[in-house]
């Protein structure tokens, strides 16, 4: 994308930039600046912050910042762990007036039960300034959550899909079974951007539109679901499931065959014989 660029910590030419953002955090608590992203007025920018010089850089807590460029102005987006920068996304479709950056990240470390978020950082034209999607707190659209209940078995599957006519959307699919307790339960969710306002949309699914997304979740990755860009390939999981397999089995078997035909076509009246020309 033309109008953005990663800052080069070791080029001069992005040393002003450097200071300015290092100056407006300069209030705030952080260990590092690892990552500075500069899209015309507004940076994104990624700091880490180690508890003591002998922890582990796993355990570094994440902060994602919106610093303005044209004031000291600091806006904290998220916290988190573990952050994983993936590639620019299409959320807006044809309409949007600029890709949005795909984030993955954990909200804890080394806990009992992990959870992992994903996000995109966007840049708000009305604003000027950087955004995230679909936040409530520090948790942005579940993918993965973690711990285990006895007796209970979780089956979790996501991915990013394609809406016609290229407009990026994240499906998940929680598929809860209680044994014998009682019946099984589905969560299914999308997480969209309307293309007419490009305001975050959160829809859950039931009935015949849950299935038919299920479906989609687990063909992600195959056939027409594959996501052609390798970078945004974390953004699939559960299709290898058990549950996945059975689906696309029991589908593939309930599609109806064609039966060849075995009947003689209407004008055939049985009169033809080798050798011999029609009467």
């Amino acid at each position: 994308m033309s109008a953005f660029h990663w800052v080069d910590f070791h080029d001069p030419k992005d040393a002003p930039t450097v200071a300015w953002v290092t100056q407006a955090l300069k209030a705030e608590k952080w260990t590092a600046i690892r990552e500075i992203g500069v899209q015309w007025d507004s940076a994104i920018v990624v700091t880490s912050l180690r508890a003591t010089p002998q922890s582990t850089p796993p355990s570094d807590k994440y902060t994602v910042w919106a610093v303005s460029l044209a004031k000291r102005e600091v806006e904290p987006l998220l916290h988190g762990v573990n952050p994983r920068i993936l590639n620019w996304t299409n959320f807006g479709g044809l309409y949007q007036q600029a890709p949005e950056l795909a984030l993955t990240y954990d909200d804890c470390y080394g806990c009992d039960a992990p959870s992992t978020f994903f996000t995109t950082l966007y840049y708000n034209f009305k604003d000027h300034a950087w955004r995230a999607r679909w936040m409530h707190g520090d948790q942005a659209a579940t993918l993965w959550s973690g711990g285990t209940v006895d007796g209970v078995t979780r089956t979790q599957i996501y991915g990013l899909l394609t809406e016609p006519p290229g407009r990026n959307i994240l499906a998940t699919w929680n598929h809860i079974d209680y044994g014998n307790t009682k019946p099984a339960e589905d969560f299914v969710f999308v997480y969209g951007v309307d293309p007419t306002n490009f305001l975050e949309l959160t829809q859950g699914l039931g009935g015949a539109h849950a299935e038919e997304m299920e479906l989609r979740l687990c063909k992600a990755g195959t056939e027409g679901e594959a996501q052609a860009d390798p970078a945004l390939a974390e953004l699939a999981r559960g299709q290898d499931s058990e549950l996945c397999q059975a689906l696309i089995q029991a589908k593939t078997k309930a599609k109806p065959m064609r039966r060849p035909a075995t009947s003689p076509p209407a004008n055939n009246h049985g009169v033809s014989q080798p050798g011999k020309p029609h009467s």
